[in-house]
């Protein structure tokens, strides 16, 4: 069987949000729905008796939350082969689990309980940032949730020759038959010496034309595997996680990849992805890529 895509509730606006979401990507792609909550009630409240009649608050709450989401997700998609699930652990750890039988990991913005001004929340954010499958963050306005804008946004780093996030970016936009719109900025040196071959170039023509080589480099694959699909190409001068978050607002799904190195602890996003996470007016997908070592252009 294919892997399912897993979405992640907690019964909060948000994550019905992602769950809707997840429900039209999986139909999208042809993917059983996986629908995961999260809940250490069996720690706190003790394991019932399987004779007994009252069950505890807690698992009562677990239950409802992931009866009433596959419920939701069946009237969306009555074909859809959908599975749920109570994991015993907390959020992130549970998730994270997840993502590595997972082709998708889909969480809400929020979770139940975050304040309501946070621009992302902590559970999100985690498994963003350590997962090891593609991760899609959900948020942004009605137009971008309902895919009004017919358009694919990927951001392509230094390091993103033929890497999974371009590939992830290309299978979206076929699947969806929209424009993929790829994006890589670039920025000319602080300082340098006056006389400097690089800087002698006016209107900062070298480093345009070696951001668009590498676009040329980063795309080749991928665009010969996806001939149908219509692209639009971007060579930007400034800030990537700002030129990202304002061209998001057109955008039905933001691309970003994030480097995972083999025995490092903690967040792994680089600082455009971490950005974009934050501020994008679309859903963000981080799609994951292994370096041994750190990368300098990592996005």
């Amino acid at each position: 069987m294919e892997s399912p895509l897993v979405v992640g509730v907690d019964g909060s606006d948000a994550s019905l949000t992602a769950l809707d979401w997840g429900v039209d990507e999986a139909v999208r792609h042809g993917l059983p729905l996986r629908i995961v909550h999260a809940s250490m009630w069996e720690r706190y409240e003790g394991v019932v008796p399987t004779w007994a009649e009252d069950r505890p608050p807690g698992q009562v709450l677990a239950e409802n939350i992931v009866g009433t989401a596959a419920e939701r997700a069946r009237r969306r998609a009555p074909d859809l082969p959908v599975t749920t699930d109570v994991l015993a652990e907390d959020a992130s750890t549970g998730l994270l689990r997840e993502g590595w039988e997972g082709s998708i990991l889909v969480v809400g913005s929020h979770g139940r309980g975050e304040f309501a001004d946070l621009l992302l929340g902590s559970v999100s954010l985690v498994v963003a940032a350590r997962a090891h499958c593609p991760v899609v963050v959900v948020r942004g306005d009605r137009q971008a949730l309902e895919a009004r804008h017919g358009r694919i946004l990927l951001g392509v780093g230094e390091h993103d020759v033929d890497s999974p996030a371009v590939r992830f970016a290309f299978r979206e936009a076929a699947a969806r038959d929209v424009e993929l719109d790829i994006v890589r900025t670039w920025r000319r040196p602080a300082h340098g010496p006056a006389d400097h071959l690089l800087t002698k170039r006016a209107g900062g023509a070298y480093f345009a034309e070696e951001s668009a080589d590498l676009l040329d480099k980063a795309l080749e694959a991928a665009a010969s595997e996806h001939p149908q699909v219509r692209l639009r190409r971007s060579s930007v001068e400034g800030p990537a996680h700002r030129v990202l978050t304002e061209r998001s607002a057109a955008a039905d799904l933001l691309v970003v990849g994030a480097r995972r190195r083999d025995g490092l602890v903690g967040l792994e996003l680089g600082r455009v992805a971490h950005r974009v996470l934050h501020h994008a007016s679309c859903p963000v997908a981080v799609v994951p890529r292994r370096n041994p070592e750190p990368a300098e252009g990592d996005l």
